[in-house]
């Protein structure tokens, strides 16, 4: 029994980080303390003072645990890892954390290429982001190579080196070929620099020279080469499009509001990069009634920045806890200063004031999309709760599907649907060991004895306190279970959970001749349901959703068996240098144009392995 009395007496007057959980060992709340002796009593003393969040937060806590450190800033990197590791329920969790794509040209090489990337280095390449329209991104750069023809391959071109015979790009007047020696490095350099100013949003130039271009053109009479020329013109005006906003200075900075109603708050903040507003984004946290503003700006910060791969010279919030602390932390993530600032009048507090209109409409349309969402699953689960003559609504179904073709690489997957919406993070796959050749039926045995099986020896743990709830994958059970298939899936289900003894409804979702779904097999009866009714709808959902999840993993095993077996015929080649190469090129393509420089870089292919890769793929063409 933890002694509570005694384990508050014997806090330390230090820094550190407290961990509140309970009666089943699972983590509910991590927090950072300037002296743990003074915050963490506070919990235990009078509630008058408490947030009802914090009162019920207190009133499961069964056990504690803290960490002291050397510093509040120890503490405060502590607590955002330890938050990011448990996920607990009554922190303020950043639940869509996202990295955002940045355009990145490799200005560290000779002949530079310009692409998409999601992860940003301190690595002598300019980085251009974040933006949150992904699309815009892939279209941005998709005329940049109709604008500038510049190379988009892997090789590693140097002006002194390995020329290579040009491939279809150049033909194409896409690239103007710098591996087969056709331009040189100051007059490509020009190029990058051009793109380089474009991204910027120093249009001005390039629109110019291309408006002369045309004209010179279309004075000679070469009305193709003006077409191009203009083409190219109106596809730079709808790059500088994209921003919208500009404050009249090249900074990097963001602008966070917020607007919370009395249950969830909503974080709006915009990104301007180089003085432009290149994008904007939102965050719903829930279940924020009870924290101030204040502790819902710092909250955010920390789980932002601590995820996202740029932070900016500046930010602006509306207020902040620990403004010292969390400008420290951010300089140091940075490795240059960083400043929080809380604009009070002017041109930046007007910014903010806009941030927060946008912040209240987005709450507002989640807030209606969400009760409209409901509402529907509601209605649809209802239905099914009718139409099986249950006397509840379900909470959670789950639904078993098998893959394979011919036998091979077959396997199975579960996928959960919780109050009529996917819950993704507990979809489970399972790759078939006992049964050979294209045996669905045992398959589906197979895999429902694992799932089950590993649930209730779960549970047991979970009871005997030799096992925590949060590393838990299947103690969870669904109150009823859908088969995609007839009678036969059916009946192989419930045969497993007789033998189990667990009392769980199961159905068969079955399709018409032309691969519809037409309703439902449950007690050896078709229950045929109207194609527009909301529990149709919801069946098809997950019907597709679980076919899609099976044969995404089939593929997956598929590929990686063609791809190995190929790589595993190569002299030379064994298991740790077989994933390094998997490892830096992504696939049997690109190891196969891969150069000779190219493969000696790889960790663990010397020479003589470089060549032995070389000469397979030459004779085996």
């Amino acid at each position: 029994m933890f002694d509570f009395e005694y384990q508050l007496k014997i806090l330390p007057d230090k820094p550190g980080v407290y961990i509140m959980k309970n009666s089943l060992g699972e983590v509910l709340y991590v927090g950072k303390a300037k002296i743990l002796k003074n915050r963490v009593r506070q919990y235990f003393q009078s509630s008058k003072n408490h947030s009802e969040k914090v009162k019920a937060m207190v009133s499961h806590v069964a056990e504690f645990e803290y960490i002291v450190t050397d510093s509040e800033m120890e503490a405060l990197i502590l607590e955002c890892n330890l938050i990011k590791k448990y996920k607990p329920k009554y922190n303020i969790l950043l639940k869509d954390d996202k990295h955002y794509p940045f355009i990145k040209v490799t200005t560290n090489e000779e002949f530079p290429r310009v692409f998409v990337t999601r992860s940003m280095a301190k690595d002598g390449n300019r980085y251009f982001g974040p933006y949150t329209d992904v699309s815009a991104v892939y279209e941005t750069i998709e005329l940049i190579q109709k604008i500038f023809p510049i190379r988009n391959c892997k090789l590693t071109i140097k002006e002194d080196g390995i020329k290579y015979r040009p491939c279809l790009n150049y033909q194409m007047k896409l690239c103007t070929g710098p591996c087969a020696g056709y331009i040189s490095k100051e007059d490509y350099k020009k190029l990058i620099d051009d793109i380089i100013d474009l991204l910027s949003g120093k249009n001005s130039k390039i629109v110019q020279q291309l408006k002369s271009e045309m004209s010179i053109a279309a004075e000679e009479l070469k009305f193709e080469k003006a077409a191009a020329a203009r083409d190219k013109m109106l596809a730079v005006e709808k790059i500088a499009e994209k921003q919208k906003i500009f404050l009249g200075h090249f900074e990097d900075e963001d602008f966070i509001n917020m607007y919370g109603d009395e249950k969830d708050t909503c974080m709006q903040i915009f990104f301007f990069r180089e003085g432009k507003l290149i994008g904007r984004e939102h965050f719903i946290l829930e279940d924020t009634a009870g924290f101030k503003n204040s502790e819902v700006v710092s909250q955010f910060i920390k789980s932002f920045y601590g995820g996202t791969a740029h932070i900016p010279k500046s930010v602006y919030v509306p207020e902040i806890e620990d403004e010292e602390l969390l400008e420290e932390w951010l300089c140091i993530k940075r490795g240059s200063k960083v400043e929080l600032k809380i604009p009070k009048k002017g041109e930046k507090k007007r910014l903010l004031d806009l941030v927060e209109k946008n912040a209240k409409l987005t709450l507002e349309q989640f807030k209606s999309k969400i009760l409209r969402d409901k509402e529907i699953h509601k209605v649809a689960l209802t239905e099914l709760a009718d139409l099986l003559n249950l006397d509840y609504i379900p909470h959670r179904i789950e639904s078993y599907d098998i893959s394979n073709i011919q036998g091979m690489d077959s396997v199975g997957s579960m996928i959960v649907f919780e109050d009529g919406r996917a819950k993704n993070s507990d979809y489970r796959r399972f790759k078939i060991n006992t049964v050979k050749g294209a045996n669905d039926y045992e398959s589906m045995k197979e895999i429902l004895t694992r799932r089950f099986n590993r649930g209730l020896s779960e549970v047991k743990s979970i009871q005997e306190r030799n096992f925590k709830l949060s590393e838990g994958k299947f103690h969870v059970f669904p109150e009823i279970i859908m088969m995609d298939g007839g009678k036969g899936q059916v009946n192989v289900a419930l045969d497993v959970l007789r033998e189990l003894n667990i009392n769980i409804p199961v159905c068969g979702m079955v399709k018409d001749d032309n691969h519809k779904t037409r309703g439902l097999i449950f007690n050896n009866e078709e229950l045929i349901i109207p194609s527009s009714s909301n529990v149709m709808q919801l069946i098809t959902r997950m019907q597709d959703e679980v076919h899609r999840f099976a044969i995404t993993y089939h593929r997956t095993l598929r590929d990686k068996r063609i791809l190995h077996s190929i790589l595993d015929d190569i002299p030379n080649i064994g298991d740790k240098r077989r994933k390094e190469l998997l490892k830096k090129f992504k696939g049997i393509d690109n190891i196969k144009n891969a150069t000779y420089e190219e493969l000696i870089e790889t960790p663990s292919i010397d020479k003589r392995t470089a060549i032995s890769i070389i000469e397979f793929f030459k004779s085996h063409k």
